[in-house]
């Protein structure tokens, strides 16, 4: 090699060397790469995910399940149908709901809506897990796992699975997935995000040419009928009316508190099976800007059929809700079909202490009793007016009562034969008295007697530090001298369009009235405050809508409080013997005589513990 040549090859050498490892072209044409690998990944994932789109805003797209892993691009699990513990499969997460405390999922079937759920919840709980991913771009890809709190059936078309709140960091717009499996309900659209319990249609249901929307956010006055103009229904229908339309609107006829109650579209009056299942929202005029707005709406509409055990319809029914009343459920309905109570609606408020397990065993003792899930937090007042319609076509009378809350009937004097016989009561006392009053109502020349109300005594802890092991009845035997409100009983079809009530009673349609019972005919022993085991309950959360929670510093002095409690749940020492001044041992003797065995001396709640 002559010189010339080791000239121009040391030249090119040292070109090289001080150019840079990667030159701007090199890495123009990494990054081409992968954006290309991206768009076809993105693409892949499409292929495989179903997205549904939807022409109004008012309601929302669903979840559909994903045949790719959440966690793993490398899983070999090939797609299976294999049902979630009972559940129609594939699902879908119809909607998600942002509570205080839980993400409320209402989740229905992909294939068939109509399809039923099983009723081993337990096991469908103990099969699914709740799964959150991150909130920012680059954490999106991180995924947080949690139990899930709770799953019943809510109704003919969905299912309610309740989940934690998510940690910090990680987005409330949660899926779900089998434990211990990477494949998930995937999110299909990111317009799916959770509503706001603030401002929700929750419920819906027909009654008669009408239908009642349940709405939560429209701040409408407590125990007030408000002026139904500003307000209407929006329906989506599941198929085309007559006219070939799917989204129709409707005038309100009445407003009151969380009640919206509409007149049915024209088109489908002939036939409202057709708006079953159709999805239903409330709009309303913005009272600063006076922009017209609609609700965010989960309600799809009901038909809140008979599904009781006779064709008769029963003389007397109660409505309750509940939360966490297991132990304390069977001893209220056992004394109370004893007074003749015919039919129970139990209306529970997201309870996880097993009560549908102790209201199946009362229902295969042949207690005529339906549970009733319902998730909707501080409702009691929708509830009862839901409760209300529901009882409608199977009640003569319906009782809205507590189930710390027993019906006690002292010695009859000659002062209230109309009422019931002399002496004290026998079986079927309760029963008797309304049919009685409704016979009475009758040969007077009208049944204008709509609503019955008796006076509510409240007891203490009577000196007892635990539960007592025979019942409330026989071991509260100290209360306050003064009665506390009332409780009614109503007829269903004796009531106010707008369905208002105030918990205690409600109100009227015009040309009936109420009657209040005397107390020497008939009380109520409200065992409001029991041993502090179970009176701290209370501090978790009221059931009203209209009532402050005891945690919050507002109307501390009101009577719905403890008091001298304030608003937190410690023990005062000497609560054992709080609210005590008058020794009442009525009805616990009335218990002992009447219903203990003869034989062992046991209750009949008692019997079924001693068997457990």
């Amino acid at each position: 090699m002559n010189s010339s040549d080791q000239r121009r090859k040391r030249k090119r050498i040292l070109r090289h060397s001080d150019s840079p490892p990667f030159s701007l072209a090199h890495v123009l044409s990494v990054r081409s790469l992968a954006s290309c690998f991206s768009f076809v990944a993105f693409l892949y994932l499409l292929s495989f995910t179903k997205i549904p789109f939807s022409s109004s805003s008012l309601f929302r797209p669903v979840l559909v399940v994903s045949s790719l892993p959440l966690l793993s691009s490398n899983s070999s699990t090939p797609p299976t149908s294999k049902p979630v513990a009972g559940f129609p499969f594939p699902l879908k997460i119809e909607n998600r709901v942002l509570f205080p405390d839980h993400v409320l999922l209402l989740v229905a079937s992909v294939a068939a809506e109509n399809d039923g759920f099983t009723k081993d919840t337990a096991a469908a709980a103990d099969e699914l897990e709740c799964v959150y991913s991150g909130k920012t771009l680059f954490s999106s890809l991180n995924f947080s796992v949690k139990k899930v709190l709770s799953v019943g059936k809510y109704d003919d078309f969905r299912s309610v699975i309740r989940c934690p709140l998510p940690s910090a960091n990680y987005s409330a717009d949660l899926n779900l997935r089998r434990r211990g499996k990477n494949r998930i309900f995937f999110r299909s659209n990111r317009t799916l995000s959770s509503c706001s319990w603030d401002n929700l249609s929750y419920a819906a249901a027909l009654d008669g040419g009408t239908v009642i929307v349940f709405v939560k956010g429209l701040n409408l006055r407590a125990d007030k009928e408000s002026d139904p103009s500003g307000f209407t229904c929006h329906f989506r229908l599941r198929k085309q009316d007559k006219n070939g339309n799917s989204i129709l609107k409707t005038k309100a006829l009445t407003a009151a508190q969380e009640i919206v109650r509409c007149s049915l579209p024209t088109s489908i009056q002939e036939n409202p099976n057709h708006i079953r299942g159709a999805r239903v929202t409330v709009g309303s005029r913005h009272r600063i800007n006076g922009r017209d707005f609609t609700m965010p709406s989960v309600a799809k509409i009901s038909n809140l059929v008979s599904h009781g055990k006779s064709r008769r319809k029963y003389e007397l029914c109660v409505c309750t809700m509940v939360w966490n009343q297991a132990s304390a459920i069977r001893e209220w309905i056992t004394y109370h079909a004893w007074l003749g109570v015919e039919r129970w609606f139990v209306y529970d408020n997201n309870s996880d202490d097993a009560i549908d397990d102790v209201i199946q065993e009362l229902e295969n003792e042949n207690f005529n009793v339906t549970r009733h899930l319902w998730p909707w937090i501080k409702t009691q007042e929708a509830g009862f007016s839901h409760c209300a319609l529901r009882a409608k076509d199977e009640c003569h009378w319906v009782s809205f009562m507590d189930v710390d809350e027993f019906f006690y009937f002292p010695y009859s004097t000659r002062g209230h034969q109309s009422f019931r016989n002399l002496g004290y009561a026998g079986p079927n006392s309760l029963r008797t008295l309304v049919s009685n009053l409704s016979m009475s109502s009758s040969r007077s020349g009208g049944s204008n007697i709509g609503e019955i109300r008796t006076t509510c005594h409240s007891f203490g802890p009577s000196g007892l530090k635990s539960r007592p092991t025979q019942g409330v009845t026989v071991g509260y035997t100290c209360r306050l001298q003064s009665p506390e409100r009332h409780k009614s009983i109503v007829r269903p079809d004796a009531l106010d369009k707008t369905l208002l009530n105030v918990v205690h009673h409600f109100h009227l349609k015009k040309g009936f009235k109420y009657l209040n019972l005397p107390e020497s005919v008939a009380v109520i022993n409200h065992y409001k405050y029991q041993v502090w085991e179970v009176f701290r309950a209370k501090f978790y959360r009221r059931v009203a809508t209209y009532v402050v929670d005891w945690g919050e510093n507002q109307n501390e002095g009101s009577r719905d409080r403890a008091p001298g409690l304030g608003r937190e749940a410690v023990e005062p020492p000497d609560w054992p013997r709080r609210f005590c001044e008058v020794f009442d041992t009525g009805l616990r003797d009335f218990v002992l005589s009447n219903l203990a065995d003869f034989s062992t001396g046991l209750l009949p709640w008692e019997v079924k513990s001693a068997l457990d």
